[in-house]
């Protein structure tokens, strides 16, 4: 008997049967093999910036920012189609680490043919992206074999992913004039698939889980923003010209990615997702936050232009050279005050606040100074959301635990 127990124990560890986890579970935190996902695919977001700032800088502006909207949605949608399957069906065995490894390896696909799809060439790309979706199918087909509960919805995310990426392939072949059509018709038919699969019945995603998911490729490509901008400003400085605006500039750039990161995690994002009632505001949520990653990633794009400009090696004007930073982080602002913040929160300064200084962002690409005002701005917009939080419990936490008195008025992020 002893024997045989130890058998099923080694067994365990090769294959566990992929069945759906509690939604409900404790201290649920990501895996290393979470992060080493979401290591790799910022790689891609890395290339992906590079791609636009270098798309801005020559002066070829609606080009770049479109190839950039197209090239981060294939990232993005590798990266949160998995995210939120692990949430639900992650074994951590080795079939499923296999697997993922095999969508590592897409997403790098994706990273290499970046540069390609930036001229018009979007063949490396689809190659990793389909790579990607059907490793994904691999794992639904899996689920559908071991969880009974959830074989119907993982069987229609399976065909709805295989039907859509057969489509792409296609498109290649198709003439010039329809690549943009056919892009969004695909794009739709990818966002319908998980809409339509979980029409009945949710998969048991964890949102403590998926928040903090979230949270982190947040902050990875808040990082990356950093990386790109301090090496132009680096690239700059070693040529011994311009010293003190680089130095300038890179002080206001750094204000302005801890402010953006403050302001993402100044309300928990799990509050909306635990009191998520349709699947519509699920996936409003989870959809909504490729403007965030996207605005966040594109950041790093616009600090570079401004190094370029600062120091005379770009061929753009001042305005849409300020406008490559202002507009990212006003729809930042934007996406955070929608996603996490809501215009019917308690605390109205916070309410209006977001939207405004989105505003005032935008009015600042008209200045002498654009980076350094709209980081005041965006630092000063954090001064008012600790101000006006000042003292009140975050949403889920007791009086006590927060330091108040029973009696406090506590806020809400909604």
């Amino acid at each position: 008997m002893a024997e045989s127990s130890v058998r099923r124990s080694r067994l365990r560890v090769w294959y566990r049967p992929m069945t759906m986890r509690d939604s409900g579970e404790g201290h649920r935190v990501a895996t290393p093999l979470e992060l080493l996902f979401d290591l790799c695919f910022v790689v891609a977001v890395a290339q992906a910036a590079a791609g636009l700032h270098h798309a801005i800088a020559e002066n070829h502006i609606g080009h770049g920012v479109l190839s950039f909207g197209m090239v981060f949605f294939a990232i993005w949608w590798g990266w949160l189609n998995f995210s939120w399957f692990a949430s639900s069906f992650d074994t951590d065995d080795v079939p499923y680490r296999l697997v993922t490894l095999v969508q590592i390896a897409g997403g790098l696909t994706v990273a290499a043919g970046v540069s390609s799809a930036f001229e018009g060439d979007f063949k490396i790309v689809v190659a990793g992206y389909v790579l990607m979706r059907l490793a994904m199918v691999v794992q639904w087909l899996r689920a559908a074999r071991t969880d009974p509960e959830c074989r119907p919805a993982a069987l229609r995310y399976a065909i709805g992913i295989t039907i859509v990426q057969i489509l792409w392939v296609v498109r290649l072949g198709l003439p010039e004039s329809l690549a943009l059509p056919s892009f969004f018709l695909l794009l739709l038919a990818e966002l319908a698939v998980p809409v339509i699969a979980e029409r009945k019945r949710w998969t048991g995603w964890h949102p403590h889980h998926i928040a903090e998911r979230y949270g982190l490729f947040t902050i990875i490509v808040l990082g990356e923003s950093i990386l790109g901008a301090t090496t132009a400003v680096k690239e700059g400085l070693d040529e011994g010209k311009h010293t003190a605006s680089l130095i300038s500039l890179a002080a206001a750039g750094l204000v302005l990615v801890f402010s953006l990161w403050w302001l993402y995690f100044d309300q928990p994002g799990h509050v909306r997702l635990e009191k998520a009632k349709s699947l519509f505001t699920v996936a409003s949520w989870g959809y909504g936050h490729y403007l965030i990653f996207a605005s966040a990633a594109a950041l790093g794009a616009g600090l570079e232009v401004a190094v370029d400009y600062d120091t005379h090696t770009g061929h753009v004007a001042s305005l849409p050279a300020a406008m490559a930073t202002t507009v990212p982080v006003a729809i930042y602002l934007l996406s955070v005050w929608l996603m996490h913040i809501g215009p019917t929160n308690e605390c109205r300064p916070i309410a209006i606040g977001f939207p405004v200084t989105a505003v005032l962002v935008l009015g600042a690409s008209f200045t002498p100074a654009p980076i350094h005002i709209t980081a005041g701005l965006a630092a000063a917009l954090v001064v008012l959301t600790v101000v006006a939080t000042h003292g009140e419990p975050v949403p889920g936490e007791s009086p006590i635990d927060a330091g108040q008195s029973p009696g406090a008025k506590k806020g809400t992020p909604l």
